[in-house]
């Protein structure tokens, strides 16, 4: 019988890492961890919880500007202070990555804040030694994609973005996805220029088509919007970079923000030495298990390429948890995942967008409806709420559930529940709304357009 230090070792300290490791823990597991950067990984570092809180940020200015429409008075011009928000987030975001330290040594895990390096199936180089573990697995997550291309060292990403010694009068956001969108979002209401350069024709490709048309129209009137073009160079001109565009034309910013989306952090890891099979973009390739072809080896959370979420990582990593060191023997469900885009208007969505729920039924039914939320008749905002919803006309259930509008994070993490337990369009209309609100348009529906 072969004697290892660990039971369990874990390669990054992120959400899906970080879950595996306490289940594996409390269920007797021997679990060791190395984390070369934050406990907490990207979502509560430079992820999910500093972009929220920024999104916050961004909101105060135009509840602001709302609230003289409803007979608030400011004598004095309220201000911002980029340095305020930026030592508060950081503060913050080192409580929250202590907790998550704290969470793994008090389940008994012990943490290495180095670097680690596979040398066989069953050992792991530390920069302070080497250990041995019967089971490892991958959870590096995710890393930035800046493409290279003259002048591409004066971009900076979501990693950096957060901090920034200077508040920028301009910024030139790249990228279509919901990263891009939501730094344009914050950075215009806060009174940046902002330009959103993008490779395609609409934005927030995967999502329903017509929700990112809606949100579209509501960026541009905030942020100028450069679609169907591509930044072949930056140049510094002094204090600003000029961007030169494959289409001719260019522009003068203050910071550059390349949104245009992450890799698996799989790189220099000792995987392919091994033979860990792995994807073209690094994605470690794993079966239902998030077992790798070799056995002993596993991975989760966007490391892996699937859905990346942070509560899908952590879903992941409790089933791999459980499956190990427990009875478990549950798999992972990746229908009906509601996801949000904490953009301005917020856009949430649980279920099928309109163009796959037509690819896989027969007749699909689309109940729609966009109009002025209430709020925004007296604060004088030119701002659409809209929301959508797919009905397969043979079961009358449900496929998916859209909307952009404010706090659609909030209400749709209500709809997915009713989604996910199998509702039906008869489950929706029989529930009385609660008014006004914006989402009682959710049960208020009755024709398909």
């Amino acid at each position: 019988m072969t004697n290892y230090d660990y039971d369990l070792f874990i390669i990054g300290g992120g959400s899906g890492g970080v879950r595996a490791g306490r289940i594996a823990a409390s269920l007797g597991a021997k679990v060791g961890m190395a984390e070369e950067r934050y406990m907490g990984g990207t979502c509560v570092n430079v992820g999910c919880i500093p972009k929220k809180l920024y999104s916050y940020a961004a909101h105060y200015a135009k509840d602001f500007a709302d609230a003289r429409g409803y007979g608030w008075q400011f004598p004095v011009a309220p201000e911002f202070n980029w340095d305020t928000l930026v030592a508060n987030q950081s503060k913050e975001i080192g409580r929250l990555s202590t907790i998550y330290q704290s969470m793994m040594r008090g389940a008994g895990a012990e943490v290495f804040h180095e670097r680690a390096t596979l040398l066989d199936a069953n050992t792991v180089q530390l920069q302070s030694r080497k250990v041995t573990a019967k089971e490892i697995l991958i959870a590096t997550g995710g890393w930035p994609f800046v493409p290279q291309f003259p002048g591409s060292q004066h971009a900076v990403t979501s990693n950096e973005v957060f901090s920034l010694d200077k508040f920028p009068r301009s910024i030139l956001i790249v990228g279509g996805g919901y990263i891009a969108v939501e730094f344009a979002g914050i950075f215009a209401a806060l009174g940046v220029k902002t330009c959103v350069s993008y490779r395609g024709t609409h934005l927030l490709r995967g999502f329903d088509a017509e929700v990112a048309a809606a949100f579209t129209t509501e960026l541009e009137k905030s942020a100028n919007l450069h679609l169907q073009s591509n930044v072949e160079e930056i140049t510094e001109q002094g204090s600003r970079l000029r961007v030169r565009f494959d289409r001719g034309d260019d522009i003068e910013v203050d910071t550059v923000l390349f949104a245009t989306g992450r890799h698996p952090n799989t790189a220099k890891l000792g995987l392919e030495q091994l033979g860990v099979k792995l994807a073209k973009n690094g994605a470690v390739i794993v079966d239902e298990t998030f077992t790798t072809n070799i056995p002993n080896i596993h991975a989760v959370g966007d490391v892996i390429d699937r859905v990346a979420l942070t509560p899908v990582a952590l879903a992941e990593g409790q089933i791999l948890a459980q499956r190990l060191f427990g009875k478990g023997n549950k798999e992972m469900n990746y229908d009906n995942i509601p996801t949000a885009v904490f953009c301005q208007p917020e856009i949430a969505c649980v279920g099928l967008t309109e163009e796959d729920a037509r690819e896989r039924y027969d007749e699909v039914l689309a109940y729609r409806s966009q109009f002025t939320p209430l709020r925004h008749t007296l604060s004088g905002r030119n701002e659409k709420t809209f929301i959508k919803l797919l009905v397969d006309a043979k079961t009358n259930k449900v496929l998916g559930a859209h909307m952009m509008g404010e706090y659609a994070a909030e209400i749709m993490q209500g709809v997915a529940i009713a989604i996910k337990a199998g509702a039906t369009k008869a489950d929706f209309d029989a529930t009385l709304g609660i008014h006004p609100s914006v989402a009682e348009e959710f049960v208020t529906m009755r024709t398909p357009s």
